[in-house]
């Protein structure tokens, strides 16, 4: 075996932490360079053309040319680009190709189809909406041989706001534009039009909502994709011009200089939040650099509630103040917060962690956007209920306090029967079980015999470089051999020392010249479908897990100076 010094560790994290602050923004925020989207892009054309064909001819050009550009070899398209071949971005890219530009996309569409068939069509697509929605645009473009049968959305739920929230949760506005899409493509007998006619208008009310919430600027989430969703059943059915004028002109504004749109176009509180936790495991938390994050921190809290989805003012969105706001970041940005040398003075992490623990589900866990929710994207989830727990305690709630008490039992009854636990928006399996064994060592549960499970599959799945990926094998990444390094180390069981020691001798090794380390795609846009990478989180929990072991080993004789194994 080689070895790596503890003076490399260091090495590494000074250079890793520089690499990550020269991300920052004079503003506080840390940037990214995110990849170009496919299913961004396809909505996008789609809609335009739909919407605007006349006034956006330019964009729906560029953007068709750039999915013809980014087509495989083979026929199909991924998600993002880098990604290979995958069924939902090639069955919409066909779709959208057909509607925008048929005659200059002839040979893709016949490509993507030949492709889209050899994957086993939409009938591979395991997520029920993502399904129907590929049927849809498949349908709308004339591809009803590949769309198949197409189901009618129950536009009515609509009319009751507490099975809306609960059962599409985040997926209202996407949902809206699907409906009224619908009305040309399935004709409706008279009951249904009667039942329509009720739902339509509060249908649209609560697009309203959203854009008025949003400060009008037609963003929808700051995703080009349901942003394009919205915007083609507004197209289609002739509702609201004005929030469809404004789709088209943040459509305008957020499109790259090549043509394209990214999977979603501002994560700057998701990056900037990680980039603080990352950091101040470094040991920078009393940097000065940091306090113009906080400053942004401060400055994006929700003032206002945020109707549409029921959620108190309180926390964080993703994106800025007009965002929605989600736990998986306002966890992150708190335990940033918590971080800060003064924090027990900090008025909006009391009150932000106020609102955490309101947030919590009636079952112990949390869910990332509607409390108790029915909607399986939506939560609850294994990871971001681990999240919550390391705030809290990050913040300084005792291992008693009830929301952790709770949120613990619920944990302790989630893992699988191979001792792995799920994660909504990160690839499983090693990211959702690190987490967890993470949350609960801190918590006191180190020794219970799931989560003693849960590090038995952890062990088990390390790959030979000493990495980890989601433990089937398949190559590893900075990111899950990082989330696996912390939560082994807080178990604090001797036994892990060696695995460890390897995974941090393996990270090291990992560093580029420049101090950063190379994005994997294991951020979830579609789970199962569709991932992405985000460099700021691969820096981030990088520097924390080294930032983590050498805390840990600090003074330990056979760690210091000595060798970390690999």
């Amino acid at each position: 075996m080689t070895a790596v010094t503890a003076e490399a560790v260091g090495r590494a994290i000074t250079a890793g932490a520089e690499a990550l602050l020269r991300r920052r923004r004079p503003d506080g925020v840390f940037g990214d360079d995110p990849p170009a989207s496919v299913l961004g892009t396809a909505g996008a054309v789609a809609a335009l053309h739909a919407a605007d064909p006349v006034g956006s001819a330019d964009l729906v050009d560029a953007g068709t040319g750039w999915l013809r550009r980014q087509q495989h070899d083979d026929g199909g398209w991924g998600g993002v680009v880098g990604a290979e071949s995958e069924v939902v971005p090639t069955a919409v890219a066909v779709a959208a190709l057909a509607l925008s530009a048929p005659a200059a996309s002839a040979e893709a569409i016949a490509a993507g189809r030949a492709r889209l068939a050899g994957m086993g069509g939409v009938d591979a697509v395991t997520d029920r909406a993502i399904s129907l929605l590929c049927r849809q645009l498949l349908t709308m473009a004339g591809m009803t041989a590949e769309a198949g049968p197409l189901r009618r959305l129950p536009l009515e739920i609509v009319l009751f706001d507490r099975v809306r929230r609960r059962r599409l949760s985040f997926r209202t506005a996407p949902f809206v534009g699907l409906a009224l899409m619908q009305a040309d493509l399935l004709p409706a007998g008279r009951l249904r039009r009667a039942t329509l006619r009720r739902a339509r208008p509060v249908a649209v009310r609560l697009l309203r909502a959203i854009f008025d919430h949003e400060g009008r600027t037609g963003a929808f989430s700051e995703d080009p994709w349901p942003a394009a969703l919205v915007l083609l059943g507004l197209a289609r059915s002739g509702e609201a011009p004005d929030i469809a004028a404004a789709v088209v002109g943040w459509l305008r504004r957020a499109v790259r200089p090549d043509g394209a749109w990214d999977a979603v176009t501002n994560l700057d509180l998701t990056r900037s939040g990680y980039a603080v936790t990352g950091l101040a495991a470094a040991g920078y938390a009393a940097d000065p650099r940091l306090r113009a994050t906080r400053d942004v921190f401060h400055a994006t809290q929700k003032p206002t509630a945020f109707e549409v989805l029921d959620v108190p003012p309180g926390g964080w969105s993703y994106s800025n103040v007009g965002g929605w706001p989600v736990t998986l970041e306002s966890a992150e940005i708190l335990s940033a917060l918590a971080g800060y040398p003064d924090a027990a003075a900090d008025p909006v992490l009391r009150t932000g962690l106020a609102w955490l623990v309101d947030r919590q589900d009636s079952r112990g866990s949390w869910s990332l956007w509607v409390r108790d929710t029915q909607l399986a994207n939506d939560g609850p989830c294994p990871a971001i209920t681990s999240q919550a727990i390391l705030a809290l305690h990050e913040a300084g709630h005792p291992d008693d306090h009830p929301a952790i008490v709770r949120a613990a039992a619920w944990l302790l009854t989630r893992a699988a029967p191979d001792g792995t636990f799920e994660n909504l928006w990160y690839r499983d399996h090693t990211s959702g079980t690190a987490v967890v064994v993470g949350a609960l060592s801190r918590v006191g549960h180190a020794r219970h015999e799931v989560v003693r499970g849960a590090v038995r599959w952890l062990r088990g799945t390390q790959l030979p470089d000493g990495s980890w990926g989601p433990g089937d094998g398949t190559p590893g990444t900075v990111e899950e051999t990082s989330w696996a390094v912390q939560g082994l180390l807080a178990t604090g069981d001797p036994d892990v020392d060696v695995a460890v020691e390897r995974g941090v001798a393996w990270l090291v090794a990992a560093a580029g010249p420049d101090g950063g380390w190379p994005a994997a795609r294991v951020c979830n846009y579609i789970r199962h479908h569709m991932r992405y990478p985000n460099a700021v989180i691969t820096q981030a929990v990088a520097l924390r897990a080294l930032g983590e072991y050498r805390r840990a080993t600090a003074g330990r004789p056979d760690v210091a100076p000595g060798a970390v194994a690999r």
